[in-house]
């Protein structure tokens, strides 16, 4: 399978990141919404426990939403997706010490995590708007900390509604591509 045919069939798989965001976005809204009228230790609770529930509710999306096809075995990006997956779990001890130092930087630090994760969704799905992503996320990140030192809620916010954002513009992007030709992978077999 050639790496163009594999990135588009994660794409036509995973409608351009859509379901993955969305939850992805809802959790930062909810944990935004928990730091504003919560507790800090509820906000971070929920998106720290709900960040492990990011790819079982987007499958559950998926199969809600009617029949998707199923990646090929034969599909090399598949591996990727899955390291993909860890890097952000595996880079979240970083927190702890942040969160430590001044609580307020939790979520723009997460925010600049959470961006560094996307950009090899560029590759993984052959959508440069994940790069785009990533560097709104950073730098919605880095501002946040350094101008926003009062909120910690104020991250949180920007990163859901940008996040529910670019989920709308994935599944865009991958709707109008579906609407060409489907990859050879993808295509019904003729008998």
């Amino acid at each position: 399978m050639q790496i163009a045919d594999a990135q588009r069939e994660m794409r036509t798989r995973y409608v351009g990141g859509f379901y993955g965001q969305l939850v992805s976005g809802a959790l930062w809204i909810v944990s935004a919404a928990l730091a504003t009228w919560s507790t800090p230790r509820a906000a971070i609770t929920t998106i720290v426990i709900g960040g492990c529930f990011i790819f079982p509710l987007t499958e559950m999306l998926l199969r809600l939403e009617g029949e998707r096809v199923k990646l090929s075995a034969n599909n090399a990006l598949r591996q990727l997706g899955m390291q993909v997956a860890f890097v952000l779990p595996l880079s979240m001890p970083l927190l702890a010490p942040v969160a430590r130092y001044r609580l307020t930087l939790f979520f723009p630090a997460l925010m600049i995590l959470v961006g560094a994760h996307y950009l090899p969704f560029v590759f993984l799905y052959g959508m440069r708007m994940f790069a785009v992503l990533a560097v709104v996320l950073i730098g919605g990140g880095l501002s946040s900390g350094m101008y926003l030192t009062d909120s910690l809620s104020a991250g949180a916010w920007f990163a859901g509604a940008v996040l529910v954002a670019f989920a709308v513009i994935g599944r865009s992007i991958a709707a109008r591509e579906t609407w060409t030709a489907p990859p050879a992978s993808l295509e019904p077999a003729r008998s």
